[in-house]
């Protein structure tokens, strides 16, 4: 059953490493080619995230080294990896293709300058999130104290992707900066997130926040850390299926997907170590749910998702 991942930090990695890491198959990435085409992943969007500790002036050129790996290893030494510029070009895909597409994690790198922001867009940045945990001049992350929303710059961030058609991503936010970002962002997204009621971590959404995301059409991606699944090192498929059960209850059982956070865990659910065993998170929700259900979580939900926003016309 083919999957679209809505989160990876792999271009991070291979900033980290300076390129050492074969994009094709190094065993040191959660996500790599040949994982990705075993796991039977069809679409896997690759975040640019920026360390909160680099040096504000190194920001925006590791920003555009990582879409240089982007460019250069992922899609350059891989014929069957394409860049997913636009939501229409999923449905171009052949069945030996995988889908490939750039995130934002964080407005960190573009420092006050919109003009950056407009960079990434024709670079093919689909989806943007204001924050990563700390906050920044767009909004406070939920590893802010003060704990406070967007300020006029965030706000006019998700404006602009609005006017872009681009998805505003809620995942690291304080609880305020997420109220705001749902008063007024068109296209809001969770792409990994799970349940505060199950696991009581900052990172996770409370029920109120899951059942906003859900009214304005949109949708939570669960995520595969352990950490925000049983708040332990380890978790099984069995703790992350109580997310998606808890989801489900709140009416989002056509709402719901996959953002793995592959190569930005530092722990791994037992049985998702990487992204060839997708396909293990597959089979065991087919024990509870029909498998139109399965494939709506698998990716067919956000295939109508875009649909319905009219983004794939």
């Amino acid at each position: 059953m083919n999957i679209i991942d809505l989160h990876c930090d792999v271009l991070y990695k291979l900033w980290e490493t300076k390129g050492k890491l074969d994009f094709q198959d190094a065993k040191e990435l959660d996500v790599n080619m040949q994982r990705l085409k075993k796991g039977k992943v069809k679409v896997q969007c690759f975040a640019i995230f920026i360390s909160p500790e680099l040096k504000a002036e190194e920001k925006w050129q590791a920003a555009l080294d990582q879409v240089d790996y982007f460019y250069t290893e992922v899609l350059g030494k891989n014929k069957d990896m394409k860049q997913i510029k636009t939501w229409t070009d999923i449905n171009r895909l052949q069945p030996h293709e995988i889908g490939a597409l750039l995130t934002l994690e964080g407005v960190d790198c573009i420092g006050n300058d919109l003009h950056k922001l407009n960079i990434l867009f024709h670079l093919g940045v689909l989806s943007v999130g204001l924050t990563w945990n700390n906050a920044n001049l767009a909004a406070d992350g939920v590893g802010e104290p003060r704990g406070t929303g967007l300020t006029m710059f965030g706000k006019e961030i998700v404006q602009i992707n609005n006017r872009k058609k681009v998805f505003t991503d809620v995942s690291h936010l304080s609880e305020w900066a997420f109220w705001d970002v749902i008063a007024i962002a068109n296209y809001p997204i969770a792409s990994h997130s799970n349940a505060k009621a199950i696991c009581n971590h900052r990172r996770n959404l409370t029920d109120q926040q899951a059942m906003a995301i859900f009214q304005k059409n949109s949708m939570v991606h669960v995520v595969y850390y352990p950490e925000f699944v049983t708040q332990k090192e380890q978790a099984t498929i069995t703790d992350l299926i109580r997310h998606i059960d808890h989801f489900c209850s709140l009416g989002g059982v056509g709402q719901i997907g996959f953002g793995s956070d592959f190569d930005g865990i530092s722990s791994h659910i037992l049985g998702l170590e990487n992204a060839s065993k997708q396909q293990n998170l597959i089979n065991e929700l087919l024990k509870y749910y029909s498998e139109d259900q399965v494939r709506g979580f698998a990716g067919e939900n956000f295939l109508r998702m875009i649909k319905k926003y009219r983004f794939a016309l």
